[in-house]
């Protein structure tokens, strides 16, 4: 017949409580830490968003040669966004319709392309500027 010790088996289930209670904090801590870095990133990109339309509004029509792609491609951008801007009024004039009607399509096509990228995986460091 085996003979229990009680006292070994209440002390292996205090250490296994302890590692576990303790293991927990650890986790909790790892999750504010990494929420805090998702913060902070997202900070960063805001930062460069800014930077990037302010060097525009100011150096955007003579930009230094290192921006001077990224600027052609800004002010392209705002031209076609004019001459669409210029075509949905003429169809709207064309077709009748309002501007409620316009807006209903615009919030559809925009809940359709968010739900479809945000299915799409992102790849590592998209969208930031390598750091030096």
């Amino acid at each position: 017949m085996a003979i229990i010790d009680f006292d070994n088996l209440m002390d292996k289930a205090k250490d296994l409580a302890q590692t576990g209670v303790s293991k927990s904090k650890q986790l909790a801590e790892i999750g504010k830490l990494s929420w805090a870095n998702v913060v902070e990133e997202d900070s960063i990109k805001k930062a460069y968003i800014e930077i990037g339309k302010l060097y525009y509004a100011e150096r955007g029509m003579a930009p230094e040669p290192a921006y001077l792609a990224l600027c052609e491609k800004i002010t392209a951008a705002k031209v076609n966004i004019e001459e669409n801007k210029s075509r949905i009024e003429e169809c709207k004039a064309a077709g009748g319709v309002t501007d409620a009607e316009v807006e209903t399509l615009v919030e559809e096509i925009t809940v359709a392309e968010e739900t479809e990228i945000s299915a799409e995986p992102e790849a590592p460091g998209e969208d930031v500027p390598p750091q030096e």
